[in-house]
């Protein structure tokens, strides 16, 4: 039976993804769950849709950013969050949240796939924050790279 992912299913398929999966699987698990639907013809042409209007979206805020990055660069992002005795979080700093914070204090929307982090930060400090920007599809180039300061700081 083929479906049409909604959402990433482990070891299955990712979303917006076309997919052969047994009737069974589908009907008693992906589809009443709303992890994926069948991909009738219709449904073909509103992903196709979706994903030409995702893309346009992306480029634009691609643009927008490339726009803005020199007033990004130098900017400083406050985060205060619960630490242990030692300065340690007990939760980890991801990219959501500095995106949320850059927005608050600043209102720079920064998309959450730009920022480069390769682990959650979960210490207090000051850490510098990489930001790449890939070119649009339409441009030359391999895009752009910044970074601001985080500061974490203890509550």
């Amino acid at each position: 039976m083929k479906v049409i992912f909604l959402q990433d299913v482990v070891r299955v398929g990712k979303r917006h993804d076309i997919k052969d999966v047994p009737g069974g699987y589908a009907t008693n698990f992906l589809i009443p769950r709303k992890l994926a639907e069948l991909a009738t013809p219709q449904a073909i042409a509103n992903l196709e849709k979706r994903k030409k209007s995702i893309e346009i979206e992306r480029e634009v805020q691609t643009e927008l950013l490339l726009k803005n990055l020199e007033e990004i660069k130098g900017k400083v992002v406050v985060i205060k969050a619960k630490t242990d005795e030692k300065g340690h979080l007990f939760s980890g700093i991801k990219n959501k949240e500095i995106v949320e914070e850059m927005h608050k204090q600043h209102h720079a929307d920064i998309s959450e796939e730009f920022i480069v982090l390769e682990k959650p930060i979960k210490e207090t400090g000051e850490f510098e924050i990489p930001i790449e920007i890939l070119a649009p599809s339409g441009q030359a180039g391999k895009g752009k790279k910044s970074s601001f300061k985080l500061v974490v700081e203890r509550i």
